[in-house]
Order: structure tokens, then C-alpha cells, then sequence
């Protein structure tokens, strides 16, 4: 058996940077579907493609005993009144659980159960850890003026479902009214 070598990264708290890494990014091309207002999306669009989210990769084995973490830094903005958000997941492995550390900014997290009937949202600020358990979907929302950092660490074979996600959408949004940060049911949602 070959031992693989332990090794640092370095996460720049301000920025989000996380190196050694591999980074992805995400516009608003990517997730355009995912927002209410189809129309004000397709005005953004017409005037630019906003980058909304990166995430950077610590890399390691996709192999069981190995821990995967990177960081996701969502910046801020909305399209009409809907904050900027991660795209969202469950985990192949349904069995498998994350922590998310808040590093920088102001979020919610919003966690479903597989079938959506039960749905959670936490706030999400410096020094906040966020335990999201087996079987639940998350997505994490920017709901402040700055970008939302924060470290990830799961499993490294838990893998990554966001088929699921592309079918149903979240049961809950996150939305600006009257200056307030408001959770609202999705009617866009397709139970699964």
C-alpha cells in the first residue's frame, strides 16, 4: 500500500483563495434556471454574466477515509430580489455529513430532507459551523454586501448529486422584502 502524503493548504480568510487548489466557478448562465423571475434573469444576462460562486478544491483521493475540503465564496448580489446562491446538492452517498465554517459574510444555509417535506435554513456568519447531517440537500445563499466564505469538509467518496437538485430546485428561497432577509416557500419546487 502506498501512503499518501500529508500536506498543507492555505486558506486566505479575506479572500476565500485556498492553495494549493483547483478552483470552478459557476455564473449566472450556470444556475440561470434556478431563480424565480425568468424575465429579470434574462435582462442580467443581456448586459452581463455575473460570476456568482467558486469553489476551491483541496485536492485528494475520491477514495473512502479521506476527508475532502475546499471553500465556497458566493458573492453578493441578486437577481431582482433573490440573493446569489450555490447551486446545490445532496451527496451520492446519502449516508455521509458536512460541516461548513463561516469564515467571511452574511448567509443562510438551506437544508432539505430527500423528499423536501421537511426543510431547515441556518444563518450563516464568521465563526458559525454548520452540521448538515446524512440525506440532507443544501444550498447556501449570500444575504449580505460582502462575499460569503466558507471551508467545506466531507468525505472524500460521498460524491456529488446535483441531478436531483436540476429536477426539483429547493423548497425554500431566500429573498429580499422591504430591506429584510424573508425565507418563502418555492413555487417553483417539484416534490421528488
Amino acid at each position: 500500500m502506498k501512503l499518501f502524503r500529508p500536506f498543507n493548504v492555505v486558506v486566505d480568510f479575506e479572500t476565500g483563495n485556498l492553495t494549493p487548489g483547483k478552483k470552478i466557478t459557476r455564473y449566472l448562465s450556470d444556475i440561470q434556471h434556478f431563480f424565480l423571475d425568468k424575465e429579470k434573469v434574462k435582462a442580467v444576462l443581456a448586459k452581463e454574466n455575473p460570476l456568482v460562486y467558486e469553489v476551491i478544491y483541496a485536492e485528494v483521493p475520491e477514495e473512502p477515509g479521506h476527508l475532502a475540503h475546499c471553500t465556497t465564496i458566493i458573492y453578493p448580489g441578486k437577481v431582482g430580489n433573490e440573493f446569489f446562491f450555490t447551486k446545490g446538492h445532496l451527496h451520492e452517498k446519502l449516508e455521509t455529513a458536512e460541516i461548513y465554517f463561516t469564515l467571511k459574510g452574511q448567509g443562510r444555509l438551506i437544508m432539505a430532507s430527500p423528499d423536501g417535506e421537511e426543510c431547515e435554513v441556518l444563518e450563516m456568519f464568521p465563526g458559525s459551523a454548520s452540521y448538515i447531517p446524512p440525506s440532507w440537500s443544501h444550498r447556501s445563499v449570500n444575504v449580505g454586501g460582502e462575499p460569503l466564505i466558507f471551508y467545506c469538509i466531507f468525505f472524500a467518496d460521498a460524491g456529488h448529486d446535483y441531478a436531483t437538485i436540476d429536477k426539483t430546485g429547493f423548497p425554500k428561497v431566500v429573498l429580499e422584502r422591504n430591506g429584510e432577509v424573508v425565507v418563502e416557500n418555492n413555487p417553483n419546487w417539484k416534490k421528488a
